[in-house]
């Protein structure tokens, strides 16, 4: 099949590359002309693990191309995806549709022929109506069907997650359209894939929802770890407890500073507006989100605590700076919080993070960026921990106490164990546990 993708940001990129890889002819469209330039020379836009590798094999047999001009692409395809960005609009939280609409009036003007115009984009409930409206308005005569098909892709693993999903969700109740949907999606049969056809405004909201869960599920493992500090027990030991238990789970039950990234913050802080609006409010969720809001913001004390109260005039090494390991994203990273809080505090700050300092570099100002964990502790007052990078895990702990200034480490990730860190002579926090 001849598949559109009107975007190549993160989800339109991966999910291109992974129809490509199936066997389907995938053109990526973006109006970045430095976006395109880069990935015409084999240059990736972001980082996500395997995705120059898939892109390179896909366009070297001829399955994956880039353009500025969505002309040609537009007519020529049976499915066109909507994969642009859905940002919090300033000022009331909600998604900021006007990328998804300028886009349905861009498919609108050049489709040919009977087209499945598939919303890839997270969106709140109504937006493929507005879709279909756009595209009705602007060519009566147009032969189409709206679709919903939410993804489900984790930063860091968005390869894996698109070709072995727990789940496909579409929404559709158009008979040609589930028969394009399923055809797209027929590589996944062989591992029986569960692929459920639902109403499209179902399909919108069930994106939220189990956004909204998972970061819900992070936040009160978060308090339950508050908790673990003040009555002397264990976070991780509670967290296996419960996770062994399959009606909850284990996923999502690592303690830490707070959740951030792409997805969680603005999706569970749209799903309150459209609740709010629908006057069926979702209060388990606005909790959440002020809660998190919250912890990130607190996580700074942390590190006064652990060097006695006081920062200033120390320097403060963190190793990690994206919102989670394997990714270059910094959107809502915990560290856009706790970097600020120590600098106020009168902290020199000094930084490392395997792919996200170049990011990382728009947001911060005064941070000193060296190349190497190793580098970044030298001389360190403190050594914080705020991504659970690999290469984090292991760290030569010998090496790093005679490296700093004073042995003092702030684990937000609870990398490693309390015994063996005060056996070694470290002043060790993580969090909740004793």
């Amino acid at each position: 099949m001849r598949v559109t993708m009107i975007g190549a940001g993160y989800v339109g990129l991966v999910s291109g590359a992974c129809f490509a890889d199936f066997g389907h002819h995938v053109t990526c469209v973006d109006k970045d002309p430095a976006k395109i330039d880069k990935l015409l020379n084999g240059v990736m836009p972001i980082y996500e693990p395997g995705l120059d590798q898939l892109v390179a094999q896909n366009v070297r047999e001829g399955r994956l191309d880039f353009t500025l001009d969505a002309a040609a692409a537009i007519k020529e395809a049976d499915a066109v995806f909507i994969a642009v960005g859905t940002p919090s609009r300033r000022g009331d939280g909600h998604a900021d549709l006007t990328y998804v609409f300028a886009a349905a009036e861009e498919i609108a003007d050049l489709m040919d022929g009977y087209t499945v115009v598939v919303t890839k984009s997270t969106v709140p409930v109504g937006t493929g109506d507005k879709v279909e409206e756009i595209i009705r308005t602007r060519r009566p005569d147009a032969d189409f069907a709206v679709v919903s098909n939410p993804e489900f892709l984790r930063e860091g693993a968005a390869i894996s997650d698109f070709k072995r999903p727990d789940r496909i969700v579409v929404g559709t109740e158009d008979e040609r359209a589930k028969q394009v949907m399923q055809e797209l999606y027929r590589p996944l049969f062989l591992n029986e894939t569960p692929l459920l056809f639902m109403g499209r405004r179902t399909s919108e909201l069930t994106k939220y929802a189990g956004n909204a869960f998972l970061a819900m599920k992070i936040t009160f493992i978060n308090e339950i770890a508050d908790l673990c500090e003040q009555v002397g027990a264990n976070v991780q030991h509670v967290a296996r407890g419960i996770g062994l238990d399959n009606r909850i789970g284990g996923k999502f039950l690592n303690a830490g500073p707070g959740y951030g990234g792409s997805c969680f913050p603005k999706d569970t802080l749209a799903l309150v507006r459209t609740a709010q609006e629908a006057r069926a409010p979702v209060e388990l969720i606005e909790t959440t989100v002020r809660v998190n809001d919250e912890r990130k913001k607190a996580m700074a004390a942390r590190v006064l605590e652990a060097c006695g109260g006081d920062v200033k005039g120390k320097t403060i090494a963190v190793l990690g700076l994206t919102f989670k390991p394997n990714t270059d994203d910094m959107r809502d990273a915990p560290s856009l919080d706790i970097l600020p809080a120590l600098q106020a505090a009168g902290a020199r700050v000094r930084a490392f993070d395997p792919e996200g300092m170049h990011e990382a570099a728009k947001h911060f100002s005064g941070v000193a960026f060296v190349d190497g964990p190793y580098a970044c502790i030298d001389g360190a007052d403190a050594t914080v921990i705020l991504t659970e990078w690999d290469q984090f895990r292991a760290l030569d702990l010998d090496r790093m106490k005679q490296a700093m200034k004073a042995p003092v480490l702030v684990d937000l990730r609870n990398i490693y164990s309390p015994s063996e860190m005060k056996a070694m002579g470290f002043i060790y926090s993580s969090i909740g546990r004793p």
